[in-house]
């Protein structure tokens, strides 16, 4: 199902039916405030391996991130200790960043294994915000990629619609995505590091 949803003002009723689909274990594709990712509930295990077996990530520890509706909600499933990594992250979200942190004890019960760290997003976009607010608990996400040397990213979400339409149950229409993914912080060691520079200016 192609779904048609206004960032400005997204619809509390198909909010709800994207928040029906997830909590009955299926995978939607949404837009962030970079490029559009597919996901799923973080309890939807068997969906969690399909993404992974089509991403090619190892199943039982996928290497996929979570996004998050604030800090508070955050604090949940994290442990940060240092004050001055949780200054940097509410100076940067939401935002197109993904900060990997340290893990508490949440995450390896979700994954069935011993993951320490976890990669984390708050994206500035009202969409996938209210999806993960009406859901009540963070979803997985993952990039979607394109095949092509020259566009790494599809940004026409009627092209996405196309491409996964028998592998996603919703493919959310919120405009057309960026071609840039998120930045990549590097935040468990005992210095700040910029894995992967994408779109999100890191401000220090």
């Amino acid at each position: 199902m192609l779904l048609k949803l206004y960032p400005e003002n997204p619809n509390p009723d198909r909010i709800r039916k994207v928040v029906a689909v997830l909590e009955d274990g299926g995978i939607i594709i949404y837009p962030t405030d970079t490029v559009y990712a597919m996901g799923c509930d973080i309890k939807a295990h068997k969906s969690i391996e399909k993404i992974a077996q089509l991403k090619g990530l190892n199943p039982l520890n996928p290497d996929m991130s979570l996004i998050f509706r604030d800090m508070s909600q955050l604090s949940e499933y994290t442990v940060i200790r240092d004050n001055s990594v949780f200054k940097l992250l509410k100076r940067n979200l939401p935002g197109p960043f993904t900060f990997i942190v340290q893990a508490n004890n949440q995450i390896p019960k979700l994954f069935k294994n011993k993951k320490k760290t976890v990669g984390i997003r708050i994206p500035d976009n009202t969409i996938v915000h209210e999806i993960v607010r009406e859901l009540g608990r963070p979803i997985m996400t993952t990039s979607i990629h394109d095949p092509d040397d020259v566009i790494e990213y599809t940004t026409d979400p009627e092209l996405i619609y196309e491409k996964y339409r028998d592998f996603a149950d919703i493919v959310i229409d919120g405009g057309y995505g960026r071609n840039e993914a998120s930045t990549i912080v590097d935040c468990t060691g005992d210095e700040i590091i910029v894995v992967r520079q994408g779109l999100g200016v890191l401000e220090i």
